[in-house]
C-alpha cells in the first residue's frame, strides 16, 4: 500500500483585521465615516458631507436620532450612555466618528 501524500500549504495564515488600538487610526476613521455616511445617505436619500450639521439641515429628526443611536451601537459594538448621549455627539458624521473611536478606545480622550 502506498501512503497518500498531501501538499503542505506554504501560505501564511490570514491574520484578523486589527481593531481598537491595534488598527491604523486613519483606516479606522475612514471605515467608521464610510459606514455612517452610507447609512445616512441610504436613509435620507441625500448626499451627506462629513461635517454637515444633521439637525440644523433637518436631515435628522428626534425620531431618526434614536434610530441613528441604535445603528451606531449595533454597527460598531459600542454602548452610548450617560454623558455621551448628547446632540453634539450625533450632530455630524465627524462627531459620530469621533464618538465611536473614543468609545472603542482608539480616539482622543
Amino acid at each position: 500500500m502506498s501512503t497518500p501524500t498531501t501538499e503542505q500549504d506554504t501560505t501564511a495564515p490570514a491574520q484578523p483585521a486589527p481593531t481598537g488600538q491595534d488598527a491604523a487610526p486613519a483606516e479606522d476613521t475612514t471605515a467608521v465615516r464610510r459606514t455612517l455616511t452610507a447609512f445616512l445617505e441610504q436613509r435620507t436619500k441625500t448626499a451627506v458631507a462629513a461635517d454637515v450639521d444633521l439637525f440644523s439641515t433637518g436631515l435628522v429628526t428626534s425620531l431618526f436620532a434614536m434610530e441613528l443611536l441604535v445603528h451606531v451601537e449595533q454597527s460598531f459594538g459600542v454602548q452610548v450612555g450617560g454623558s455621551d448621549l448628547t446632540l453634539d455627539n450625533f450632530r455630524s458624521v465627524d462627531a459620530m466618528t469621533a464618538l465611536v473611536l473614543r468609545l472603542r478606545g482608539g480616539g482622543d480622550e
